[in-house]
């Protein structure tokens, strides 16, 4: 089973399959997939339970018997994209080298990919919404993304004899990645450095942020 369908069972079932009569075959997913959708196309400020009704072509009282409420399917999209961040994070690690400053590079080219190609979801993920951002779970998932990052820079730090704290490390790379991935979804770049090429920009920036002393 996967890890999403694994954070939480389907609720009302008691476990037993569904009925083979509803059309839609699993109405949990429907409705994922239809909120999804629906953040993609207008953001996450905007989206109603009721449109992922009328999008997944059920009743708007469908979705309680799977989701307290708006912000706990949020909580679910946000998890599933902290989920496929963190896979394409690490394919990208190993398809360059664990702990290697190649690894590393391309970790951080990937952020600033999926934020891209995600941004909505992206978002949501990193503190749009209040209520996501004090929820528990996204957190953790928050915090097991910087813990991926300062896991690769104390791997290459150890094998490079290279003085350094890899937390310290870890959150200096973080912010930099992290405000250029902001920085390039807000459209910041595009008044101030149309013509900068962020994948090199990331490139250069990296190997001189892992040589940084630590302050103080």
């Amino acid at each position: 089973m996967s890890s999403t369908g694994q954070r939480r069972a389907s609720k009302g079932t008691g476990g037993k399959p569904r009925k083979a009569g509803y059309h839609h075959g699993d109405l949990r997913e429907a409705l994922i997939a239809a909120a999804t959708r629906l953040v993609g196309e207008k953001g996450a400020e905007n989206f109603t339970l009721a449109d992922a009704c009328r999008l997944a072509g059920v009743s708007t009282a469908a979705p309680y018997k799977h989701f307290r409420d708006r912000d706990e399917i949020l909580e679910e999209i946000t998890a599933r994209g902290f989920d496929a961040f963190a896979e394409r994070s690490m394919a990208a690690v190993e398809g360059h080298g664990v702990g290697t400053l190649e690894g590393i590079t391309a970790m951080a080219q990937a952020y600033v990919k999926f934020a891209v190609e995600h941004q909505p979801v992206f978002r949501l993920m990193f503190g749009q919404n209040p209520a996501l951002k004090s929820a528990e779970m996204v957190q953790a998932y928050g915090n097991r993304c910087l813990g991926r990052v300062i896991e690769q820079i104390g791997i290459y730090c150890e094998r490079q004899g290279v003085e350094g704290d890899a937390k310290f490390l870890g959150v200096q790379v973080w912010t930099f990645v992290h405000g250029t991935a902001s920085l390039l979804i807000d459209e910041d770049y595009a008044s101030v450095a149309p013509d900068i090429y962020l994948e090199a920009m990331v490139a250069q920036a990296v190997p001189k942020l892992l040589s940084a002393p630590a302050a103080g």
